[in-house]
C-alpha cells in the first residue's frame, strides 16, 4: 500500500468504532442478536396496507420479541425471520409491454419527514443482507425508513412472460433492466404507500447494486427526492480483475447443501461471511429446498443456489465498465466505503485527491480494513453509522439560507 492510500486509510477510519469480525470459532458460542426496539406509528401510511394484496405484516404483539427459541432453545446455526428486521414484506407488480415483475421488497416505512435508505444487494445476493445493517439505520436515525429491494432472479422477485409463464433463466441482468427495475419498484412503493412525493431518498448498493444505484442517481429517473448514493466495496479496476477469477471461485464453492444450518456454517467457515446473526438472516434467501427423487424424507432433502451466478457471466462487463466515471459525474452526494483501500482505481484516486482539495467532482471515502467483502453484513453497526453521518450531511432540510439583501435593507434603521 502507497503513501498516499495509507493517508487515506487514517484520515477515514479515525473516529470509526471498532467493530471486529466474528472469529469462527464463536459459531456455536453466539447469543441470540437483539432485535428492534422501535415503534410503528399505526396513524401511519404504513398501517394502511396492512390488508392489502401482496402483503404480509408481522404480529404487531410479538414483533419486539426475540425470535421463537432463544438462547435456552435455539440452535446457534438456525435460520432467524425477516421479521426481526423489517416491518413489512410487499409483492408489487409491474406490467410490461413484453413481461410482468413482481418485485419482492422488506421496508419499514419512514416517519412522515424521515429520510429512506432505498437498498441494492450483489448478484446472487438478497434484500436480507442489509437486515442487520437496516436494524442499525433505525437506531442511528428513529425517523429513517428502509427499503430492500431485491433483483429479478433473486431471492422472492419474479418475472412472467405475457402467457403469465413464470421465466427461468438465464435473466436478463443487463445493467439497463435492472436500474429499470430498481427504479419501478420505488415506484410502486411510493404508489403502495401514498407517498405525494418521495421521502429525501439515500440510493445504497452492495457490488452489483452498486453500478445499479449509480446508474438510476446519473439518470435522474427518481427526480430531486434523491439526496445522494453509496456504493459499497465495488470500484470499476478491481471489479474487472475479480471477475478474471470468479469461475474459478464458483467451482470451488460447494454445489448444493443437506441443510439451512450447514448453508449457514459453509458462510462462516469459509469468511464468505463474518457475522452469524447475519448470515442466519441473509443465507436461507439464497437457496432453495429441491426434494430428491428417491425420497420424501427431510433429512434426504438437499437446498440448492437460487441464483446461478455461472449464468450471468455475460453481463459482467456490462455491470462494471464505466463505473468510476459515473459515479464521480453523477449528480447528488457521493459516499464509497471499502474494505480496503487497495481496491481504488486510478480514477477514483483522483477523485478522492479532488476531495481533500474540495473541488469538484468530490466523495465521501470510508475504509473498513475489518470487513470482508460484504460490509454491509461484517460491520452493520459501522456501515449504519457513515450512511446515517452521509445522510445528515446532504440533508436539504437541515439548509439554512442566508436573509435577501434587500430584507436586510429594509430592517436597518
Amino acid at each position: 500500500m502507497s503513501h498516499l492510500q495509507r493517508s487515506f486509510a487514517k484520515a477515514k477510519l479515525a473516529g470509526l468504532p471498532m467493530e471486529p469480525p466474528l472469529p469462527a470459532n464463536a459459531l456455536l458460542e453466539e447469543d441470540e442478536p437483539d432485535l428492534p426496539d422501535y415503534a410503528h406509528d399505526e396513524d401511519s401510511s404504513s398501517a394502511s396496507s396492512a390488508s392489502s394484496t401482496g402483503t404480509i405484516r408481522p404480529n404487531s404483539k410479538h414483533f419486539f420479541a426475540r425470535p421463537n427459541g432463544s438462547k435456552s432453545g435455539r440452535n446457534a446455526l438456525d435460520p432467524l425471520p425477516w421479521t426481526g428486521y423489517f416491518a413489512q414484506e410487499h409483492y408489487l407488480e409491474h406490467v410490461g409491454p413484453k413481461e410482468t415483475v413482481i418485485h419482492h421488497i422488506y421496508i419499514t416505512p419512514p416517519a412522515p419527514r424521515g429520510p429512506l435508505f432505498v437498498l441494492h444487494h450483489g448478484a446472487g445476493s438478497s434484500g436480507l443482507s442489509f437486515a442487520l445493517c437496516a436494524i442499525e439505520l433505525r437506531k442511528a436515525l428513529p425517523d429513517s425508513g428502509v427499503l430492500a429491494v431485491e433483483a429479478r432472479g433473486h431471492g422472492e422477485t419474479i418475472v412472467k412472460t405475457q402467457n403469465g409463464k413464470i421465466k427461468g433463466e438465464p435473466h436478463d441482468l443487463s445493467l439497463e433492466t435492472l436500474s429499470s427495475d430498481l427504479s419501478n419498484a420505488v415506484k410502486l412503493t411510493q404508489a403502495k404507500f401514498d407517498w405525494p412525493q418521495l421521502p429525501d431518498t439515500v440510493l445504497v448498493g452492495h457490488s452489483l447494486g452498486g453500478p445499479v444505484v449509480t446508474d438510476v442517481a446519473s439518470s435522474g429517473v427518481l427526480g430531486i427526492s434523491v439526496l445522494g448514493y453509496a456504493v459499497l466495496d465495488v470500484v470499476e479496476g478491481s471489479a474487472m480483475e475479480a471477475l478474471q477469477k470468479m469461475n474459478l471461485y464458483l467451482a470451488t464453492r460447494p454445489k448444493y447443501f443437506q441443510s439451512l444450518a450447514s448453508g449457514i456454517e459453509w458462510h462462516i467457515r469459509s469468511r464468505t461471511l463474518r457475522n452469524t446473526a447475519s448470515a442466519r438472516v441473509s443465507v436461507p434467501s439464497l437457496l432453495y429446498q429441491k426434494p430428491n427423487d428417491n425420497s420424501s424424507s427431510q433429512a434426504d432433502q438437499t437446498w440448492l443456489w437460487r441464483t446461478d451466478l455461472s449464468a450471468t457471466e455475460y453481463y459482467w462487463g456490462d455491470w462494471f465498465t464505466g463505473l468510476s466515471k459515473k459515479f464521480l459525474e453523477a449528480k447528488g452526494g457521493k459516499l464509497l466505503i471499502l474494505a480496503g483501500t487497495d481496491r481504488l482505481d486510478k480514477e477514483l484516486m483522483i477523485g478522492q485527491m479532488q476531495a481533500r482539495l474540495d473541488v469538484s467532482g468530490r466523495y465521501q471515502l470510508q475504509v473498513f480494513p475489518d470487513a470482508g467483502h460484504f460490509i454491509q453484513e461484517d460491520q452493520p453497526a459501522k456501515t449504519a453509522m457513515v450512511l446515517a453521518d452521509f445522510y445528515r450531511r446532504n440533508d436539504r432540510s437541515a439548509l439554512v439560507l442566508p436573509p435577501k439583501v434587500g430584507d436586510i435593507l429594509m430592517k436597518k434603521p
